[in-house]
């Protein structure tokens, strides 16, 4: 195992031991994993692109999920902490990232902040779950199984 593989999946764990110890809170008000109503989400659609638009209020958590490919996120309005299998950051809007395939974010707002998520929708559907299918992996194991296909 080479030193950066292993500095991977120490990040990967130190993410995945954060969500588990924010999920123990059960805030349902300030800390959610996933898609929650807690922050709405809303989806747009044009010929192979997949646009995810969210809110977050100040000093609420998002534990998001493992994406299958490299896409790019925008924040448009506020202050974002954020914690990946690669390192934690702030962000402050306007800017855009571009996220690597595999990445898992634990993410804090420090202000409210709205930001966007755009993904390729190779298929041109507009059913979330088969959008869930195309672009998430439900965990890591998964996401290498689908990295070692391609």
């Amino acid at each position: 195992m080479t030193k950066l593989t292993k500095s991977i999946k120490d990040h990967r764990k130190s993410v995945i031991d954060l969500e588990k110890k924010l999920l123990s809170l059960v805030d349902d008000k300030s800390i959610v994993a996933g898609d929650s109503n807690v922050f709405p989400l809303k989806h747009t659609f044009v010929h192979g692109i997949y646009v995810r638009e969210m809110r977050m209020k100040k000093e609420t958590f998002l534990i998001g999920k493992i994406h299958q490919h490299d896409h790019i996120w925008f924040l448009l309005s506020g202050h974002l902490m954020i914690a990946t299998d690669e390192k934690t950051k702030e962000y402050v809007a306007p800017c855009y990232v571009k996220a690597s395939a595999g990445s898992k974010r634990a993410i804090y707002a420090l202000e409210e902040s709205l930001w966007v998520n755009v993904h390729p929708n190779p298929s041109n559907t507009e059913k979330l779950e088969t959008l869930e299918e195309e672009i998430i992996a439900k965990n890591y194991l998964q996401y290498e199984k689908i990295k070692q296909l391609k």
